[in-house]
């Protein structure tokens, strides 16, 4: 079963601060996208606001059938 799909919109940011991302998202073995997910999802936590566990896609091979073809 596929994640659901994520929201997309356009962000506008400051050069320094998608840069300053970026080096973190490297540092991290990140993206940029799941360093701002990762961050937002900090920022919301330390106010006290919770959150549902990110639905994660499932990865590796799917378990093999019930059928021995």
């Amino acid at each position: 079963m596929a994640a659901p799909p994520k929201k997309a919109f356009p962000l506008r940011l400051d050069p320094g601060l998608y840069a300053a991302i970026e080096r973190a998202a490297a540092s991290d073995l990140r993206s940029v996208n799941a360093q701002v997910e990762c961050l937002l999802r900090e920022a919301l936590t330390k106010r006290g606001i919770k959150l549902a566990d990110p639905v994660r896609a499932k990865r590796g091979r799917p378990p093999k059938g019930t059928d021995d073809e």
